[in-house]
């Protein structure tokens, strides 16, 4: 360690030197070669008509990096839970919004495309009075997983919607592209095979199973609408969807 010329003090950065002294905080630690984390400091001393001396501080800051990092730990979770879905564990609404508007900004800095899915599971409301509403929180955390799980590009974010409704946005795609995505989500959810014996059109031996409905709606590269004209184009798709006969998926454009 080296005080410089000027003869200031100096403090070792704590983010670079973490350990440089071998000290222990018993014999355990040092079997095993744990350190204890340290904060140094060096400073000089003039002493008339002897060379030159410095003094070197070492404290024991385990505690407080420890501090430091239950606090770092604290405030991640603090903010996983304000931006994921208490029941599903994916996005929910507030995540969406922030998140949607970041993206059409970003939309119309790049003049891209930006889609937006919205997603519906038929006849929940029944299937809750049927199968009753723990049954119904185990489907819908089945369905976001499987809907999480089938989404292959990280940009792209499912959240919840709200009840038994889903949003996905995914940026840099166009309307087409969207709506194979939008069916390849549809048949994941009918692949899953849960019974839903409350849904309308069950007769007799039949087996009926959660289906869901989607609409799509896309910004065009060089025609920016606003979050609520998007929005309420992809509500009026799913309705649309629904109307043809539902477990299908529908687009309308801004």
């Amino acid at each position: 360690m080296v005080v410089g010329r000027d003869n200031f003090p100096a403090v070792l950065s704590q983010t670079l030197h973490k350990t440089p002294i071998p000290l222990f905080a018993n014999h355990a630690a040092r079997a095993s070669g744990v350190r204890v984390q340290q904060a140094v400091a060096v400073t000089p001393l003039e002493m008339a008509g002897a060379a030159r001396h410095c003094l070197i501080q070492v404290s024991d800051v385990s505690a407080a990096v420890h501090r430091e990092r239950l606090v770092r730990a604290q405030a991640l979770e603090l903010r996983s839970q304000t931006f994921s879905d208490g029941l599903t564990g994916i996005a929910n609404r507030r995540h969406f919004d922030l998140t949607m508007e970041k993206e059409q900004r970003r939309a119309k800095r790049s003049s891209s495309a930006l889609t937006m899915l919205m997603i519906d599971i038929e006849f929940f409301k029944a299937y809750n009075d049927h199968y009753g509403h723990q049954q119904g929180d185990a489907t819908l955390i089945k369905v976001a997983g499987a809907l999480a799980a089938a989404l292959k590009r990280p940009q792209d974010l499912i959240a919840r919607y709200g009840g038994d409704e889903f949003v996905v946005i995914t940026p840099d795609m166009d309307s087409a592209s969207g709506a194979r995505v939008a069916d390849s989500l549809r048949q994941r959810i009918a692949q899953l095979a849960i019974p839903h014996a409350a849904a309308q059109g069950t007769q007799g031996a039949q087996r009926v199973t959660v289906t869901v409905s989607i609409g799509v709606a896309t910004q065009a590269p060089h025609d920016p609408v606003d979050m609520a004209a998007l929005i309420g184009a992809a509500d009026r798709a799913l309705y649309t969807a629904k109307r043809r006969g539902r477990k299908q998926v529908a687009v309308e454009n801004p």
